[in-house]
C-alpha cells in the first residue's frame, strides 16, 4: 500500500483537538472506515457513530479546557497496511503527562479498519 502515512497521522491527532463538532464528525469518517473500530484497554468502538461519541468524550474530558492537547511524540513508522506512532496528552509546556502506542491497520481506501492503543505512560492523578 503507498499512502502518506505522515499526513494520516497528522489528520488523526488533530481530530482529537477539534473544537467544533461538525469538522470533528467528518473528520471521523474521512479517517476511519464505516466499520472501523478503536480499540483501548477493555473497551471497543465500532463504527462513525462510536467513534465520533469516543473522540468528542476524549476532547471534552482532556482537551476543551485546554489542560492538555493531544501530540504525536513524531516516531511515527509503517509499512504496508500498519502505522504505529505514540500518541500524548502534553501539558502547555511540552510536559507529556500520558502515552500510549497506536497501531493502525489501514485498507485499501486508505481508512483505518483497526485502531490499537497500548498505554505506556499512564495518566496521574
Amino acid at each position: 500500500m503507498d499512502f502518506d502515512i505522515e499526513d494520516l497521522v497528522g489528520r488523526y491527532v488533530a481530530v482529537w483537538n477539534e473544537a467544533d463538532p461538525v469538522l470533528r464528525r467528518d473528520a471521523v469518517a474521512d479517517l476511519w472506515a464505516q466499520d472501523g473500530m478503536e480499540l483501548v484497554e477493555s473497551t471497543r468502538f465500532r463504527g462513525h457513530a462510536e467513534l465520533e461519541t469516543r473522540v468528542t468524550h476524549a476532547y471534552k474530558e482532556f482537551v476543551e479546557d485546554r489542560k492538555f492537547a493531544v501530540t504525536s511524540a513524531n516516531d511515527v513508522f509503517g509499512h504496508h497496511d500498519g502505522v504505529t506512532f505514540t500518541l500524548q496528552l502534553t501539558t502547555a509546556d511540552g510536559e507529556v503527562a500520558w502515552a500510549a502506542r497506536v497501531v493502525l491497520i489501514v485498507g485499501e481506501d486508505e481508512l483505518i479498519r483497526y485502531d490499537y492503543h497500548f498505554t505506556v505512560q499512564p495518566l496521574t492523578a
